[in-house]
């Protein structure tokens, strides 16, 4: 095949004949024009999905290669796995809340948080105030019961 420089520019495992290129290569014809070339059996790929991963496997993941202390052992690991070191580590960032369950439905409003937090602390101030002002006016009205002199009086002689 080597001593012909047209045949090899035939691809392998097709069922022309060195003359059905020859000739066609030599005239333009209707005939070798419009010739059909024989099928191959078509693999059909499925379409590549990307892999997610729950938070139990997560861990177990994250777990199986912090094991792995011998030199190329992660290496290894990841390779098994099919796996990337940036995915390690993304997941160790995640490690705390991000890997257990979902909390479902709307998530919480940090400003809404914050308003009841302040809500809550004004009521609270509030009674406390309350229980203040009975007790200063417990206070005078002791005071001017037995005599003695209220702040405002000692405030004013000075």
């Amino acid at each position: 095949m080597a001593s012909n420089p047209k045949s090899a520019q035939i691809p392998e495992g097709t069922a022309w004949s060195l003359k059905e290129v020859s000739g066609g290569a030599r005239r333009a014809s209707a005939e070798t024009s419009l010739k059909v070339i024989p099928s191959r059996e078509v693999e059909v790929v499925a379409v590549a999905r990307r892999r997610r991963f729950s938070g139990a496997e997560k861990r177990r993941l994250l777990a199986e290669a912090d094991q792995c202390k011998a030199p190329g052992e992660l290496g290894a690991f990841l390779r098994r796995e099919r796996l990337y070191s940036s995915m390690l580590a993304s997941w160790r960032k995640q490690a705390g809340a991000a890997l257990g369950p979902q909390r479902r439905g709307p998530k919480p409003n940090a400003s809404a948080r914050q308003i009841q937090l302040l809500h809550r602390d004004n009521l609270r101030l509030r009674q406390k105030l309350e229980r203040a002002e009975l007790i200063i006016e417990a206070q005078k009205k002791l005071c001017t019961a037995l005599g003695l002199p209220i702040a405002e009086e000692t405030s004013e002689h000075n």
